[in-house]
């Protein structure tokens, strides 16, 4: 196999991810779903959706840890003479293998589409009384009106918001990716981009999607179509 194949091999890894990211996504959508109806025997249904979504971030867990083992073994030997390239197979099943025993189950939680399911699903099961339920849809009607769901760095509206635990802002998914991974080739910290924010070292570990604003997004869209 050659170094253009192996590339073409990771790209299409990498593509796999995306859909089992996406796929995960439409999980929490379901579940989201599920509870919102309001249905009075949804707690089994529940579980076998988060068993399904923890299944997906194992998966994901072990391509994105193979395609990085692939991705270091191959910049190392491609620096040494092609015969180098047979062994490159049996190192990377010796270092997988090994990074795989090392890792638990349990850490399979902290894994960020895992947290925005639980979070998602957790507020919508949430109970609410009826002033606790006006309040929150002034909460929405107040942030569709003065903040109408703009990235704070491209300036238009979230398609796929993400939240920084940190100091709650919210920016959408492909500018802040981006962002930070510009400011880490530059070997540079990257300041929360809302105006007063003192957050100086926003982290890719630090967000995870709000499939909950996602929604709100999508049903005000809708209603104004």
């Amino acid at each position: 196999m050659s170094f253009s194949e192996v590339q073409a091999a990771l790209s299409g890894l990498r593509s796999c991810q995306e859909d089992v990211g996406t796929n995960m996504d439409m999980l929490t959508d379901v579940a989201m779903d599920l509870v919102e109806s309001h249905e009075t025997e949804h707690s089994s249904s529940l579980e076998t959706l988060q068993a399904m979504i923890l299944e997906s971030a194992e998966l994901d867990r072990e391509m994105n840890c193979f395609s990085n083992i692939v991705e270091h073994l191959n910049s190392e030997v491609s620096q040494l003479p092609p015969e180098a390239l047979f062994s490159l197979s049996d190192r990377v099943k010796e270092q997988f293998e090994a990074k795989m025993a090392s890792l638990s189950k349990a850490e399979l939680h902290n894994h960020q589409k895992v947290i925005a399911f639980k979070e998602g699903v957790g507020s919508a099961l949430r109970p609410e009384n009826g002033e606790e339920a006006e309040n929150r849809d002034e909460d929405i009607a107040v942030t569709q009106r003065f903040v109408n769901f703009t990235c704070p760095l491209t300036q238009v509206e979230m398609e796929n918001p993400m939240k920084n635990k940190v100091c709650n802002h919210h920016y959408d998914e492909g500018a802040i990716l981006a962002m930070i991974k510009a400011r880490h080739k530059q070997h540079k910290k990257f300041r929360c981009p809302v105006v007063g924010c003192g957050n100086i070292n926003v982290t890719q570990a630090d967000l995870v999607p709000d499939l909950l604003l996602k929604r709100r997004i999508q049903k005000r869209n809708a209603s104004q179509v």
